[in-house]
């Protein structure tokens, strides 16, 4: 139980890992997006300050008048418009009018927006949104530029602006405004369309492989290790050499049993067996003979038991010790007998041990049955009791506890 419990508590730490992975990843993916939205809004904005730049330093540069070029009505300057002949006639281009030109181009082609505006704009056309004078506002704060996601005719777009700061060759046409050479006159905005190309698919559904390889893997390990749990707890439990289960869990067996016989009200008897001279067996026959006999011995008191729920061990050294579930002091005894009797019938020639002349076993029977209550180690006591009988009595016998009355 405490291992599936163990297992569990893996796998969901483990998904927990995976999805904070997977969230990790698809923020990181919306800030890289952001962040090339950014910088490519930025690099439209610098080309257009480039190019006003290099409007600026030539004071303006001229233009032939057409439909698409009309002289600036807004550009108060001494010759705005210098004729050439009949048939062409210049116009000045200053920066403001030719970043407008330029974004009708940019909208054309590539759908990209600018906007040169102001606080105090002398073209009305350049009248700050909301937005723009929000950031506009934020630039006089100290603010040096800003940009975000909007939402326009039911396309994503990248919002950036950034200030204007007056320089010495804006003063020409800004001087009047009251504009002083350093200060932010106004701000252009920039819009371009975006598509957030996230790969959600892709990414979730590998992060879905690797939550599912992992808990195969974190399955398949704890299905290892739980197998290799159950043999070391088999090996603490199991008694080497005889290969029956040993004393620590006869006490942990008799102990559970005992609470069920309480409960179901049903006796529970215990037997203590004993091989009769096994010292001397050893030191006529040798210790690798003892251990064979041991094993053998181990074996025959096993194969006595017909129950699925009797229960052997070896209890420590040339002694072993049988549970008996649900069974009376008549019904223990009988079985008692029978694996002397199985014991006996092996033939394993023992001279000392007569007058049988083989391995035989002492045991001693004793029982909850009757009406004293009964504690686990007062049921071994009993049957100890009994086999220190059975041992003084002749051995090869089966002698039994009863409490006097």
């Amino acid at each position: 139980m405490k291992s599936k419990k163990l297992l569990i508590f893996i796998i969901l730490s483990w998904l927990l890992l995976v999805t904070a992975s997977f969230l990790w990843n698809y923020a990181s993916a919306r800030n890289e997006q952001k962040n090339i939205a950014f910088q490519t809004a930025r690099s439209f904005f610098e080309l257009i300050q480039m190019t006003r730049i290099w409007n600026a330093r030539h004071g303006g540069v001229y233009a032939p008048i057409t439909k698409e070029t009309p002289p600036n009505p807004y550009l108060d300057i001494p010759m705005r418009d210098i004729k050439v002949n009949d048939n062409l006639t210049l116009t000045k281009i200053n920066p403001a009018y030719m970043t407008r030109q330029i974004s009708e181009i940019a909208k054309e082609y590539r759908g990209v927006q600018f906007h040169i505006t102001s606080l105090k704009p002398i073209r009305p056309q350049n009248k700050p949104s909301a937005r723009e004078k929000e950031f506009l506002k934020k630039f006089e704060e100290g603010v040096k530029e800003k940009g975000v996601f909007i939402q326009k005719g039911g396309k994503t777009y990248y919002f950036y602006m950034a200030p204007l700061i007056t320089k010495k060759s804006c003063l020409r046409c800004h001087a009047k405004q009251g504009y002083k050479e350093g200060d932010i006159r106004g701000g252009i905005s920039v819009a371009v369309p975006f598509t957030m190309k996230i790969p959600f698919l892709p990414l979730l559904v590998g992060h879905i492989i690797i939550a599912f390889i992992g808990m195969l893997g974190i399955i398949i390990a704890g299905k290892k290790l739980t197998r290799a749990y159950k043999v070391i707890q088999r090996r603490a439990l199991i008694d080497p050499l005889t290969r029956i289960p040993n004393r620590r869990c006869f006490m942990e067996t008799l102990l559970k049993e005992f609470k069920r016989s309480r409960r179901s009200k049903e006796p529970l008897s215990v037997i203590m067996c004993d091989i009769d001279n096994f010292k001397m067996y050893n030191d006529t026959y040798g210790h690798i003979k003892g251990d064979k006999c041991l094993q053998k011995v181990a074996q025959a008191i096993n194969t006595s038991l017909k129950r699925p729920t009797d229960f052997c061990a070896r209890y420590g050294g040339e002694e072993f010790v049988v549970i008996l579930p649900d069974t009376p002091l008549d019904g223990a005894i009988h079985v008692a007998e029978r694996i002397r009797s199985n014991v006996e019938k092996m033939n394993i020639i023992h001279k000392h041990s007569l007058p049988a002349g083989v391995v035989t076993l002492s045991l001693g029977v004793a029982s909850t049955e009757g009406l004293t209550p009964f504690t686990p180690e007062t049921l071994i006591k009993n049957a100890d009791t009994a086999l220190y009988k059975a041992k003084e009595q002749g051995k090869n016998q089966v002698q039994f506890f009863k409490e006097i009355t």
